[in-house]
This record gives C-alpha cells, structure tokens and sequence, in this order.
C-alpha cells in the first residue's frame, strides 16, 4: 500500500499550476470536457512518481469526489460566475470575489485531501513511463 501526502500533493499541485499555461489548459479540461482540474493534477502527480492506475481505481477516483464536486465546487464557480458578470450591480464585489476564491481555494484543498485518502487505499502499480493523464482525458 502507497502512503501518499495530502500536503505533499497540494504543493506539487500548486507549483504545477502555476507553470506555463498550465492553468489555461487545465480550465479548459474543465470548462470544455468536463474533467476535474484535482483529479488531474494527481494523475499528473501519480506519473511524476512513476505510478500507474487501473482504469478501475480512476472510476473510483472520480467517484470519491463526484457529490463534493456537483455539490460543493460547481455551485461555487457558477455563483462566481454569476457574480462577475453583474459586478457592476453588486456592491463591494472586489471584497466578495476575494472571499469567494479564498473559500473556492479551500474546498479546493478538501478535494485533494479526499483523492489522496482514496488513492491511499488502492495497491498501486510501480511504472517507469506512467500515463495517468492520457488514461483520465
């Protein structure tokens, strides 16, 4: 069994984000296909360890975060979008945004903490040239 470390996944996360137009392409995994930005990153994060997932521990990946992502963080990000798109009626709208996107960051973080508990509990699969990612998209 693999003991993988929330925070040690959030901060590779982060970093990964971070680069490039790494956000860019992963919204628009999100925003066009449908794909879970989190999920992702740890598939990402799974390749740069060189592990390997069943197309079975992926299902169940997507469905351990699956009701906190319909529930939770998609609401979020429409109420969001709502938002910006009649800041001009809404006041103090830079303060709201900001809190917004602080709460948005942690339940973010939630997300993660629920796919390493999840993945924790699967047998994974020592590889030398992984690719999680393409399996996901």
């Amino acid at each position: 069994m693999n003991w993988l470390n929330s925070d040690d996944f959030w901060q590779f996360a982060c970093d990964l984000y971070s680069k490039g137009d790494m956000q860019t392409r992963l919204l628009a995994y999100q925003n066009q296909q449908g794909k879970n930005v989190n999920l992702y990153l740890l598939l990402y994060y799974l390749d740069s360890l060189n592990l390997a997932i069943s197309q079975n521990q992926l299902n169940k990946l997507e469905q351990s975060i699956s009701e906190f992502d319909q529930q939770v963080l998609t609401p979020l990000r429409a109420t969001r979008g709502y938002l910006k798109a009649n800041q001009t009626e809404i006041a103090d709208y830079a303060i709201i945004r900001k809190e917004l996107l602080s709460t948005e960051l942690k339940l973010e973080k939630q997300q993660q903490q629920m796919l390493i508990t999840t993945i924790n509990s699967f047998a994974l699969t020592p590889c030398s040239a992984p690719n999680n990612t393409r399996l996901y998209l």
